[in-house]
């Protein structure tokens, strides 16, 4: 996380120098910076995939049942994230769309989760 910190301070105290002369290069530069910090975390999310996958075999659960949830996550970050930016640049109204459409993408990528705990629980009352 020090390099992350590291790396981010460096270049919103960059982009702040650099936006005083030329703002797009600034949210480039801010742009570029979030691309990296994402890039340098990549991989802690296979380790997360491979515990979450962990859990679901010590559970004795099946993989497309944990499938629904990291989707809904990555879902979640990557709107979020995106909305941030589209602010960032000045464009809320964007934001505001680009945030419904995470959530309803997340509800779609949830239903087979529903349908799977329904069936577990028909199995349960039967």
């Amino acid at each position: 996380m020090i390099k992350v910190a590291a790396g981010a301070v460096t270049a919103v105290v960059c982009a702040t120098v650099v936006r005083r002369g030329t703002p797009e290069l600034g949210f480039l530069l801010a742009l570029a910076a979030g691309i990296w910090v994402l890039w340098t975390v990549a991989d802690s999310l296979k380790l997360v995939t491979d515990w979450m996958k962990w859990l679901c075999e010590l559970a004795g659960l099946e993989d497309w049942l944990i499938e629904p949830v990291f989707k809904t996550v990555v879902l979640s970050i990557l709107t979020r994230l995106t909305a941030e930016v589209c602010k960032s640049a000045g464009e809320s109204g964007v934001a505001a769309f680009v945030e419904t459409a995470g959530t309803i993408l997340a509800l779609a990528v949830s239903l087979p989760l529903v349908g799977g705990v329904l069936k577990m629980m028909e199995g349960m009352l039967m």
